[in-house]
């Protein structure tokens, strides 16, 4: 095979964010998060212990490394370090300062996620609709900023604000719970979007040289997705600001020449997200902090969050067959999303920005375990497999030319995810029945922290082979 050389500052890690590791949240005496209403009435599985990285975060940070990681990246949660409004809970502050001094002495450069879909619970779960919420967060992240700055420099202001808001006012999935509430929707990425700004700009008043981004799950709606990144580099590529609208448009339309549709159902919901979030024009509060902010671009790199984009596969007939049984909603499960390889390589390239790395900040493949049963995936994939695939097509793209600089896999060992335990996405399994015993295999008793850790050895090496034998 040809010589093949990853780029320069080239890093290889795993994906967590606290609320789902951390463990010690919603319970009696402990910092209370925008999720403990649903603990607390039973709308949800209640988080509790959840992998116990806060009292045990070396080991998580050694099993990290044992998977062949050099970066690691993790949240600082704002309800601990807030609990009460405006009481700076130091003690969590210097708790977070020791994790990521663990970082650097293990080699783990870290990426650090201030807003990972939670805030504390004082400020209300329709926060994000409040017109002082973008100056609030930026509040928050000057604390954050100060007292961590000193041991990281590459941040992400607010986690995949496009499922956030989804997630909230649309979906009904997330606190509190609103279905098809569209007039929220629109304002909470307006809000969002003006706080990763205002975000951006302290981040940079504090560090010139800090590298500072959102990361967007990809979607292959335009107005669910790359809009937003968008609307942020609007400036840089010289837009006037009575012309974004038009900009945003093309850039639509260009989107969609790349990435056709796919059968009716995807039609239907492009033409729907169209009239939902009708450009530049419906999001007021973020344009006027792009132009308002000292720097002319807002971003340092553009992010992606990876796992199946395709709107058309979201949804399913009640009843359709799922690993363990049936479903009964109209949605597909986590444990159901397709891999798509092919797919993973088109949006690398759509989301490529002149003069910007591209990073991967989550990929990553589900399974269930239920009761402490552990139930395959009905299309077979395992998560070696998945791991050569999209490691695979990520050197086809490196090849092409596109300036990759990162990629995080989602997650290094199985955790809470958004009011349940069964979806499981660990590179290492954990036995929750047991007593959270960490495992060296997956959930599904796959080698994958050890497949993972032999593809990036080789892809260091300069081995392209160590992927491309099994991509098929």
């Amino acid at each position: 095979m040809p010589p093949f050389a990853l780029p320069a500052g080239f890093r290889f890690g795993v994906a967590t964010a606290g609320f789902q590791i951390e463990g010690g949240y919603n319970g009696p005496g402990e910092p209370a998060n925008n999720w403990a209403e649903w603990e607390r009435a039973g709308k949800v599985e209640p988080s509790g212990l959840a992998i116990d990285f806060w009292r045990t975060y070396e080991h998580h940070l050694d099993r990290a490394v044992a998977a062949g990681c050099d970066a690691f990246r993790m949240s600082v949660e704002w309800a601990r370090c807030e609990p009460h409004p405006d009481e700076i809970d130091d003690n969590s502050l210097a708790r977070y300062r020791a994790i990521l001094d663990a970082c650097w002495a293990r080699g783990l450069r870290p990426l650090v996620t201030l807003h990972h879909f939670t805030h504390p619970e004082w400020l209300g779960v329709d926060f994000w609709l409040s017109p002082d919420a973008p100056g609030r967060f930026a509040r928050w992240v000057d604390v954050a900023v100060g007292a961590l700055g000193d041991r990281c420099s590459e941040w992400v202001t607010i986690n995949e604000i496009n499922v956030y808001a989804a997630q909230t006012y649309f979906n009904g999935l997330f606190p509190p719970g609103r279905l098809l509430d569209v007039s929220s929707l629109v304002r909470a990425f307006d809000h969002l979007l003006a706080a990763h700004v205002l975000a951006y700009d302290i981040i940079h008043a504090h560090q010139p040289s800090a590298t500072v981004a959102t990361n967007t799950y990809s979607f292959s709606a335009y107005e669910t997705d790359r809009l937003l990144i968008d609307l942020l580099l609007a400036r840089s590529h010289g837009v006037e600001r009575d012309e974004v609208s038009s900009w945003l448009e093309r850039r639509r339309l260009a989107l969609v020449e790349a990435e056709p549709t796919h059968g009716p159902i995807e039609t239907f919901w492009r033409r729907v997200t169209g009239r939902l979030v009708p450009g530049g024009a419906a999001l007021p509060r973020a344009l006027d902090a792009v132009y308002a902010s000292p720097h002319e671009r807002t971003l340092d790199v553009t992010q992606i969050d990876f796992y199946d984009p395709r709107v058309d596969r979201k949804f399913r007939l009640p009843g359709h067959r799922t690993a363990g049984g049936r479903n009964w909603l109209p949605g597909r499960l986590l444990w159901d999303d397709p891999p798509d390889p092919a797919a993973f390589r088109r949006y690398c390239s759509l989301n490529a920005e002149p003069g910007l790395s591209l990073w991967v900040a989550e990929n990553g493949l589900c399974n269930r375990v239920r009761r402490g049963r552990s139930y395959p995936r009905l299309d077979g994939w395992d998560r070696p497999r998945y791991l050569h695939a999209h490691l695979g097509v990520l050197v086809d793209a490196i090849d092409a030319g596109l300036d990759i600089g990162g990629y995080f896999h989602w997650c290094l060992a199985d955790n809470y995810e958004w009011g349940s335990y069964e979806p499981r996405f660990g590179l290492y399994g954990i036995d929750r029945e047991r007593g959270l015993r960490w495992s060296d295999s997956d959930s599904m008793g796959a080698p994958a922290a050890a497949t993972y850790a032999e593809i990036i050895a080789g892809l260091k090496a300069g081995d392209r082979g160590v992927v491309g034998r099994a991509r098929g």
